[in-house]
């Protein structure tokens, strides 16, 4: 019964993470109006990091609690959800053609993540001591400005494109009311499902690192899967794309920069695959896109099966 209940409560912790996710970034999307903050901006930061705001919540507070692996795991686990079963799902329910030129900035700075952690994990033995943290936060900041000097230079390029920004503006003391219901949502679940999470850890004899990889990363990619999903339907393809991509720069850069300056990170079995594997996800998706254009309903079904295995490997292995 203990078990059980454990469940239910990471499942309530997960609920009111995505929900609050869902009503703090319509809130902060429309704060951002109510100041004329270009719906570029808007689009390709409060949308992409505002759904990723579950994944730092949990990081930080596993940071704290001491079970950064959790954390590590929720991160690049929900990196791989994303880019390989959200998006394939998304291609085998309608193929989508792709403008790669159209993502391929934010797309190999997304790569660069995983790359420098790599090869911290080369330099560093059991632990990345906090300057490595530093280093994400402050490629997270440059990308960030990068991305808000050329939203300036076009601002209307992603008007009302965004399915979540289309909505009947509210007054600003409203938005900012929404915007802390939306935080406190945000907070209260990320310690529900941190913390029964370990319990249930403990509890099976799991490992955090795949609690993190499982439980937490699929629920915590559940704002990704809605938006993505929703994206894909209208043929707004660019945007579901890129939205992934925004979230992956957003959890290995600043969840992890922000772990990695409150605690250093431990390099334990199992990164290294991990890592890997997302690298090598990422390859296969840039091959599709530049081979033939679109993601079809085969590549997406290789996309899906797999993370399919992907998750067999790392439960059983």
């Amino acid at each position: 019964m203990t078990l059980v209940l454990y469940f239910v409560l990471v499942a309530i912790g997960l609920g009111l993470l995505v929900k609050g996710s869902d009503v703090f970034v319509e809130a902060s999307a429309g704060i951002a109006r109510n100041f004329k903050v270009p719906t570029f901006i808007i689009g390709l930061t409060i949308m992409a990091f505002g759904t990723s705001a579950p994944e730092a919540i949990i990081g930080v507070r596993a940071a704290i609690d001491g079970t950064v692996k959790l954390a590590m795991g929720n991160v690049i686990g929900s990196d791989i959800f994303n880019l390989i079963f959200i998006i394939g799902l998304a291609a085998v329910i309608n193929p989508m053609k792709i403008n790669f030129k159209a993502i391929a900035r934010d797309y190999w700075v997304a790569i660069s993540g995983p790359i420098v952690l790599l090869i911290m994990m080369v330099l560093f033995n059991d632990y990345i001591p906090r300057i490595g943290g530093f280093i994400f936060l402050i490629m997270f900041v440059s990308y960030v400005l990068v991305v808000i000097k050329n939203a300036r230079q076009q601002p209307n390029e992603l008007a009302e494109e965004d399915p979540h920004l289309n909505h009947i503006p509210r007054p600003l003391k409203k938005n900012i009311l929404f915007a802390g219901i939306g935080l406190a949502l945000i907070i209260i679940g990320g310690e529900l499902t941190v913390h029964y999470a370990v319990n249930i850890a403990e509890l099976l004899g799991m490992s955090a690192r795949l609690v993190g990889l499982t439980i937490i990363a699929i629920g915590t990619s559940l704002p990704e899967l809605t938006i993505v999903l929703m994206a894909s339907k209208r043929g707004e393809n660019e945007l579901a794309v890129g939205n992934i991509i925004g979230s992956s720069i957003f959890n290995i850069m600043f969840v992890l920069g922000l772990a990695g300056v409150i605690t250093p990170l431990p390099v334990y079995g199992g990164l290294m695959f991990d890592l890997s594997f997302l690298l090598v996800s990422s390859l296969v998706f840039l091959t599709f896109v530049l081979t033939g254009k679109k993601l079809g309903r085969v590549e997406g079904g290789i996309m899906v099966i797999m993370y399919l295995a992907y998750m067999v490997y790392a439960i059983w292995w």
